[in-house]
């Protein structure tokens, strides 16, 4: 089955983003669409079929697509991002599913971003960020138990995102920043970032390989060692907006 990467091109208005635990920076916008551009080449070369979609031009943080949508096997759930000048963004992200799987949607006045999700396996773990709410799980719980898939609501720390804090990087293997998590990762194989790389968690999977960020040297030694294929990609310019590698891209079988 082929692979399928979503991704949406950069906003003009990109320097407007959200910001939660980031100070405000300069952003270089065309070295971050050269950036953003040599991702995607990143996930062409791993064998997905990138399917791009046009920025909005008033939607400054456009390109995180990861938060407008959870695509499991079966269907595909739209989020209601938690910050209100995202919800916009949700449409076109939805349109681009459709053809690959029937949607439902998270309703108002619930709230969450799919960077709060982390799936293992048939369990969907969720982070209660100030993105994510309760009402959101117990909402996403109702969609997706039919098919199978047990959802729990995990803590969040001093990070925007849960998968800001932990993903995984091999099957039942999870590279964690161990202050950001709480102890339901001890049930895992786990790989503790470099301690001067707190940010260095974020690593998407595609196939066998992982698609990671230059900035975090230490922790891609780690993981290296550990006999993983890791493809460094440069995403400083999106960092700056909070940003990381699983937030540009939804990648899954395009059945």
């Amino acid at each position: 089955m082929p692979l399928l990467a979503v991704t949406r091109d950069l906003s003009p208005a990109f320097e407007q983003c959200q910001l939660t635990h980031l100070a405000r920076q300069p952003i270089d916008l065309a070295r971050a669409r050269a950036q953003h551009a040599a991702y995607q080449r990143c996930l062409a070369s791993l064998g997905c079929q990138v399917e791009r979609l046009p920025a909005g031009d008033s939607l400054p943080d456009c390109v995180f697509v990861e938060d407008c949508a959870i695509v499991l096997d079966e269907i595909a759930v739209l989020t209601r991002p938690g910050a209100p000048s995202r919800r916009l963004e949700v449409p076109a992200v939805e349109a681009a599913l459709r053809p690959y799987r029937p949607a439902v949607h998270i309703a108002a006045p619930a709230t969450i971003d799919g960077g709060d999700v982390l799936r293992i396996g048939r369990t969907l773990y969720v982070g209660l960020s100030t993105r994510t709410t309760g009402l959101a799980i117990e909402q996403l719980e109702g969609l997706v138990g039919p098919f199978g898939y047990q959802v729990v609501a995990v803590e969040v720390r001093a990070c925007l995102h849960l998968k800001s804090a932990v993903t995984e990087v091999a099957p039942n293997l999870l590279l964690v920043n161990p202050a950001w998590t709480g102890d339901w990762v001890r049930a895992f194989d786990r790989l503790e970032v470099d301690p001067d790389e707190p940010f260095a968690a974020n690593a998407l999977r595609v196939g066998d390989a992982l698609v990671y960020p230059c900035a975090f040297p230490g922790t891609r030694a780690r993981l290296e060692a550990r006999g993983l294929d890791v493809r460094p990609v440069d995403v400083s310019e999106l960092a700056k907006a909070e940003g990381a590698v699983t937030c540009c891209s939804l990648v899954f079988e395009a059945s």
